[in-house]
């Protein structure tokens, strides 16, 4: 299996055999970091991490130069610098990593109507129905990878294969900058040899539970009864772990994916000890959570937070409320809620804000009234105010104060859907 840093890359060759595909995996390279040397080219061929502040960030992206040393994603910046000291530290620009986002899910719905974003920078395509406008999968592939670099100065990788999971293997194992296509009929041995953490939803829970039963490759996987498997992963994860080595996979494209939470989460320069401090931040990020809620058209039927302490022990609380909200003021007030729950034996490293369990903001029944009324127009003066002014140029008094965090992006960013053209 390829790692991160693009050791172990597979490419197929020109005249690959494509028969029996129909399904695209297409993963942008280091994205924000891509992004970072596309806008100052000085940055080209240097190790470059996108992150926070140098001494609390985390990073976000690193490139391939940087990753060859070890570097990660959603490791601590000063690690990072420790692995990699001569590297470059740029923080990160949300704003412009989403207007890129959209050009490129642009190109593929020129494709094919059947697009499924995963996030920000990576997605699927059944272009099972394109074979006749555009030629084979393969081929497909080609022209997609040739456009995004044309119009966006992005490189790509992409796996073609006939199921969604093998195409996302595919992917991984051809980065960066590269193709890789695993015809129907190779696709038994093509998994056979991948390493069970290879297997999409395998974690390093599930890993390192087959591995200490001698199960390491997908191969092992096949070759070991049910029974052993169930026992060391649960039966609907065994079942399901069996399916795929065996390279079952009937998960289509989807077009309308459902969001699952909306999330953000600040690092702070400083641990911040005064409770006061941590309420004000958890109102600030409840209504960034809300205005993205609004922006998706969601409502949040749950509402959880995060809290990592001084000493790295991070604490997690969660609410369900009695009716889904979008409305910042409700978040913020629950997030403050659940934070005075915790005990806050010693300084705070970073808090996080998340809505859950979402649902459509039309469709939830009409109460007799509507206790956060004049909440709404306040989010609706927010929501006006951001979109002529920009994010932040008018917040409510509560939330007034000096910022504390590190640039930060939201956690698990996506983009909302918008028509047929939305990225995940």
């Amino acid at each position: 299996m390829g790692r991160g840093d693009g050791s172990g890359r597979l490419v197929s060759p020109a005249d690959a055999d494509d028969t029996g595909t129909r399904i695209l995996h297409v993963d942008m390279d280091a994205f924000y970091a891509a992004v970072e040397v596309l806008d100052d080219p000085s940055l080209a061929g240097r190790p470059l991490i996108v992150g926070g502040l140098e001494g609390r960030g985390v990073v976000s992206s690193a490139s391939y130069e940087a990753r060859r040393f070890g570097v990660r994603s959603a490791m601590a910046v000063g690690q990072a610098l420790r692995l990699c000291p001569n590297a470059v530290v740029v923080v990160p620009h949300f704003e412009r990593y989403a207007a890129l986002s959209r050009e490129i899910m642009a190109i593929f719905h020129e494709v094919t109507p059947l697009v499924e974003p995963l996030s920000i920078d990576e997605a699927f395509l059944d272009v099972g129905g394109a074979r006749r406008l555009w030629g084979s999968p393969g081929q497909i592939a080609r022209i997609l990878r040739a456009r995004v670099r044309e119009r966006t100065g992005l490189v790509c990788s992409v796996g073609v294969a006939s199921t969604k999971h093998v195409a996302k293997i595919a992917s991984t194992l051809a980065k960066p900058d590269g193709l890789l296509i695993v015809s129907e009929s190779d696709t038994a041995a093509f998994l056979a040899a991948r390493p069970v953490r290879a297997l999409w939803g395998v974690g390093p829970k599930a890993a390192e539970a087959l591995e200490a039963r001698g199960i390491r490759t997908v191969a092992d996987i096949i070759a070991t009864p049910r029974p052993v498997l169930d026992r060391a992963l649960g039966q609907a994860m065994g079942e399901r772990i069996s399916q795929l080595a065996r390279g079952i996979d009937p998960r289509e494209v989807e077009t309308h994916r459902v969001e699952k939470s909306v999330g953000h989460e600040e690092t702070f320069l400083e641990d911040v000890a005064d409770p006061a401090v941590l309420r004000t931040e958890l109102r600030r990020l409840g209504d960034r959570v809300a205005a993205r809620l609004r922006a998706g058209g969601w409502s949040a039927a749950t509402i959880a937070i995060k809290v990592r302490k001084a000493d790295f022990t991070t604490l997690s609380r969660s609410q369900t409320l009695a009716e889904p909200t979008q409305v910042g003021q409700r978040i913020g007030a629950v997030a403050i809620e659940l934070f005075e729950r915790i005990d806050l034996d010693q300084p705070v490293r970073l808090v996080g804000v998340r809505g859950e369990n979402l649902r459509a903001a039309d469709g939830s029944p009409l109460a007799l009234w509507d206790d956060d009324a004049d909440w709404r127009r306040v989010d609706e003066a927010l929501d006006d105010a951001s979109a002529r002014f920009g994010r932040g140029a008018v917040m409510r008094a509560s939330a007034l104060g000096a910022r504390r965090d590190v640039e930060a992006l939201p956690s698990s960013p996506r983009l909302p859907f918008s028509g047929g053209h939305g990225s995940g």
